[in-house]
């Protein structure tokens, strides 16, 4: 509805908080405030109340902060998140309500998320180690468990638009690519060359490929997602090391 055709409705014994929030001063005790009415021009510049002319400034106040419900900030969370991973062997001992409470929990990091544009940021540069995936592939279930990778790192440098993962004890396998942005959190992968026992190369398919959006990101932790639905957790370990051109 259009503003020129509203046509306020007087107010009947309106309380003084209330009005507080709408006039420009405090009312005066001896003010009558069983009536209040608006001019007959429909303005809304003036209202009339006991007979003095007082300005309507209309304006939409925060909520007080000490009423709203205050959220856990960046440091609780992620003692929450990694309180919640000691457990889980990377993922791999993950039940899936023990999924659904990491996603969750993730999900609030990436709300508050203190890094909005993580490809123009200097953090996400450095070697990090995976703490946690849903990945079945990274976990390896395939393997027995003796032959399954101990740790697992991916390294990102921002400048050169370069990544690599890196298997360590007992094969050592590796793999780098080249990334594309897609938007200022978000890259297209494309893998290049294998190095199976890190020494041996092998150029990689053409099909292997993929998408990785960083959600969350600080000095310590990274939260990122796949463009197959998975969710990868991991830590700062080394911010000067450098991936392979």
């Amino acid at each position: 509805m259009a503003l020129s055709s509203y046509s306020p409705q007087p107010v009947l014994s309106p309380s003084r908080s209330s009005l507080s929030f709408f006039v420009s001063r405090t009312l005066p005790s001896s003010s009558s405030l069983t009536t209040l009415s608006f001019p007959q021009s429909h303005s809304l510049d003036k209202l009339s109340l006991g007979g003095d002319k007082w300005k309507l400034r209309v304006s939409f106040f925060p909520f007080p902060a000490f009423l709203q419900k205050k959220g856990k900030d960046v440091n609780a969370l992620k003692e929450e998140l990694l309180d919640a991973l000691a457990p889980l062997d990377r993922g791999a001992d993950a039940s899936p309500e023990d999924q659904l409470r990491i996603d969750q929990i993730a999900r609030n990091l990436e709300a508050i998320n203190p890094t909005k544009e993580p490809l123009k940021s200097d953090l996400l540069n450095g070697k990090w180690e995976l703490i946690y995936t849903t990945s079945r592939s990274l976990l390896q279930f395939e393997r027995p468990k003796f032959l399954r990778s101990r740790m697992n790192y991916q390294a990102i440098n921002v400048d050169t638009l370069r990544a690599q993962n890196i298997e360590s004890w007992p094969f050592f396998n590796q793999v780098t690519a080249d990334l594309t942005p897609l938007s200022s959190r978000k890259v297209a992968v494309k893998f290049d060359t294998f190095k199976i026992g890190g020494l041996i190369p092998i150029k990689a398919p053409g099909r292997a490929r993929g998408e990785l959006e960083i959600t969350f990101l600080d000095e310590e932790l990274r939260v990122s997602r796949g463009d197959k639905g998975n969710l990868f957790i991991l830590k700062m370990v080394d911010p000067s090391y450098r991936v392979p051109v």
